[in-house]
């Protein structure tokens, strides 16, 4: 089998019996050529309008609105349950205070 080995599945592993990397002889070494323009993506950055570049700031501003509008529902909710806790405290207190009165009377 004479195949060659590939970069992905090299013919071996050893790396005395591989290849030798060779430098590309059509550029200098270290030289830093560009493989593509960017000039096409800056065009399109530059096509955005303000109006495209506040929407992250107006989806944010209506989040926290919608934030506020559940908070403020929350509130009599809240209200109630608070009240209806401080009866039943308040109604165990003058069942307490009942009893030591019954007591206070019976002896």
């Amino acid at each position: 089998m004479s195949t060659t080995g590939t970069i992905d599945r090299p013919l071996t592993h050893d790396p005395k019996k591989q290849a030798p990397m060779k430098a590309a002889t059509a550029e200098p070494a270290r030289s830093a050529s560009p493989d593509f323009t960017t000039t096409g993506a800056n065009d399109s950055r530059q096509n955005r309008t303000r109006e495209m570049q506040l929407i992250p700031e107006a989806m944010a501003r209506a989040h926290m609105h919608e934030r506020m509008r559940e908070a403020e529902a929350q509130r009599p909710a809240a209200r109630v349950m608070a009240a209806r806790r401080m009866q039943r405290r308040a109604e165990r207190a003058s069942l307490r205070a009942k009893r030591a009165l019954a007591i206070a009377v019976m002896q």
